[in-house]
């Protein structure tokens, strides 16, 4: 390969929790003996592609760090990136706007939308984001269970959602494609289905598609606003370069909005704690992510990627019985069913999760995510030290 996902890079006291780990938040450290291994906060253990560092260092050689706007090359950027993996045509300059982050743009459209005390649609399991962050913002959160069919298959229960959508009142409804933390990539046919529920019961629809580059294994993508003119109107679409490079230190994500009514309502929302402004270094982070050698650093990843997860769903269903898991068809992260292994083993879930942290497997509890018995799971990081975790659980915690 011509880039470097191997080299175990060492970030302790480089800014990352990931490795140096907060207090109210994440593993706890590992048992003396046991090096860390960082698989619980969804970013990445590879270096980034050299040429976001070389935009950066470029742009940081001119002494002037001012007030500016986005430049034409940073929406260009966007523009060709969205042409090129998600065969997008007929985004301007107008549809496009930088968000500080995908939930502040999420919250930004919820307040847009909604009032405290509404109800707001999710998907289950949920990504905890969306679960703090509308429950800060006083609104009710409904959930509509996705269903595991025969082949272990994350799928939406349409009528479930309409029922909900109905009983409860509900017009705003939060969209992850693709799903976070299930690693489901829906079809086209899904999402119509989705949408015509949306569409049916007036809701607007927020599509957080921050993991829409990340996809595996011959999926792809379908961007919630191209599966018909109603989606393009209804539709609130957030992107960012920050999952698919690893640049959430950087802060930086956007928005595409067809429809001006909506457009108009995020921004004034967005706009009004005169807090959503860019980092001018981030902009650049962009634009050398979205180069032509940020698309050859991704193709290279999903292979890499796409190695590990084969390595770690085939080593737990051969090694871990009583585990279940759906293969994710995008995003990095596995998400584990544990019941009937600590069922069959009188172990806890706070036991089991405690057992992997002791030994330095950093993994994530994925209770939080509105599962009972869930780990969550980071293989975004060198093959060598996926084996070396995965030995560490069959040693010391799936034991028989």
């Amino acid at each position: 390969m011509k880039y470097d996902f191997t080299s175990i890079i060492d970030r302790r006291k480089k800014d990352s929790i990931a490795v140096d780990l907060m207090e109210d938040m994440g593993p706890k450290p590992p048992k003396e003996g046991f090096s860390l291994i960082p698989m619980w906060v969804a970013d990445m253990n590879f270096p980034v592609v050299p040429t976001i560092q070389e935009a950066i260092i470029e742009r940081t050689k001119h002494p002037m760090f001012g007030y500016f706007d986005p430049s034409e090359e940073y929406i260009n950027s966007i523009i060709r990136w969205q042409e090129k993996y998600n065969g997008v045509v007929g985004l301007e300059e107008e549809h496009i706007d930088y968000e500080n982050g995908v939930l502040g743009c999420v919250m930004s459209a919820i307040d847009a939308f909604s009032s405290p005390g509404d109800c707001v649609l999710l998907h289950s399991p949920t990504y905890i984001g969306f679960t703090m962050s509308l429950e800060n913002a006083g609104r009710k959160i409904i959930h509509s269970d996705l269903i595991q069919d025969e082949n272990g298959i994350w799928r939406m229960d349409y009528e479930d959602m309409e029922a909900k959508i109905k009983a409860n009142k509900i017009h705003v409804a939060i969209f992850c494609s693709p799903h976070n933390p299930s690693g489901r990539v829906w079809e086209r046919e899904e999402i119509e289905k989705a949408m015509d529920i949306y569409k049916r019961n007036d809701c607007i629809v927020i599509a957080d598609e921050i993991w829409s580059d990340l996809v595996l294994y011959g999926n792809k993508h379908i961007p919630t606003q191209s599966v018909s003119e109603d989606a393009r109107n209804r539709t609130i679409a957030v992107y960012s370069p920050s999952k698919t490079f690893s640049l959430a230190g950087l802060v930086g994500s956007y928005h595409i909005i067809y429809n001006q009514y909506l457009r108009d309502r995020v921004r004034a929302q967005g706009s009004k704690s005169h807090y959503n402004n860019m980092n001018v270094l981030s902009m650049h982070a962009l634009i050398g992510a979205y180069k032509p050698e940020g698309y050859e650093w991704l193709c290279e990843l999903r292979e890499v990627l796409a190695e590990n997860i084969d390595y770690a769903y085939d080593y737990i269903i051969n090694n871990f019985k009583g585990v279940s898991l759906f293969k994710p068809q995008g995003t990095y992260m596995l998400y584990l069913n544990c019941e009937e292994w600590c069922k069959n083993h009188d172990v806890t879930m706070d036991e089991l999760y405690r057992a992997g942290t002791d030994v330095g497997v950093a993994w994530q509890d994925g209770r939080p995510f509105n599962r009972p018995y869930a780990i969550r799971l980071n293989l975004a990081l060198p093959k060598s030290l996926v084996i070396e975790a995965f030995e560490r659980l069959k040693k010391y915690v799936f034991k028989d």
